[in-house]
This record gives C-alpha cells, structure tokens and sequence, in this order.
C-alpha cells in the first residue's frame, strides 16, 4: 500500500505549478508593490466618473497605473508594455478604453480585458491590479 501512496504523492507534487497563468516569456515587469486611493470628487480623477474613460496616474508600479471606468466596474493595469523592457517608449498612453504603447511596433492593449489587441503575436497581457470601489474613492492594490 505504501509503494501507491508514494506514487500518487509525487504525482500530486510534480503536476501542480506554482501559477499556472504564470507566462515565461512575460518577465519585464517587476512585481513591486501598489497601494493608491483615488478621490472621484478631485478633477484630476472626474474622468473616471463617466463610463468609457481612463485616467493615468504616474511613479506607481512599473510605468504608472492606469484606471478605467469600464461600466461594469473599475479596471486598474500597469502602464508599462509587458511585452518590451522598460524604455521610455515602453509606456502604455491611452484613450478610453484602450491604450498604445509608444515604440515603433505599438503594441495596442484593451483595458477591460488587459489583453493586446491587433498583434495576435503578443504572449503578454497587461499587468491587472485590484481596484476596491467604496462610493466617492478608489482603491487600488495588488
């Protein structure tokens, strides 16, 4: 009995990943620490009030924080492309729903889904962080 006991533990062990949604290729984002509270009644944040419209927030995480009233609630990603090494064209810049990164290539994202857009090629998605929604303020985490 031993011997099958044995066997299935080191099945169990073996099979499970630490993070199966983990992509190897997606590694030049680092994974610093977010904690931002957005007041909606401040005018730099009125946007986000509206459905359809994004607001970006700079020197938090990799390339600044961008936030997204998509309707069905609030979306929060990291600015920076996680598909090229920070640059200084590597910033995601958007409009409203959607952003573009600045290099030659302009890796296009959705910021509902976080996912690139027009090049299928793309094996990363933007970095997604919490946004808890409490009336008049945002906050965002991960």
């Amino acid at each position: 009995m031993k011997p099958y006991l044995y066997l299935i533990t080191f099945i169990i062990l073996t099979s499970c990943s630490k993070n199966s949604v983990d992509n190897k290729n997606c590694k030049f984002l680092l994974d610093v620490g977010v904690n931002v509270s957005i007041n909606l009644n401040l005018p730099q944040y009125n946007q986000l009030n509206s459905i359809g419209n994004s607001v970006y927030i700079a020197n938090v995480g990799n390339g600044g924080v961008i936030v997204t009233n998509a309707g069905s609630g609030f979306f929060a990603w990291d600015a920076a492309d996680p598909n090229h090494a920070t640059s200084s064209c590597s910033i995601v810049i958007g409009s409203g729903l959607e952003g573009t990164c600045g290099c030659t290539d302009e890796n296009k994202y959705s910021f509902v889904t976080g996912q690139p857009l027009e090049n299928s090629a793309l094996q990363c998605g933007l970095k997604n962080y919490r946004v808890e929604d409490n009336g008049s303020s945002l906050l965002v985490f991960n």
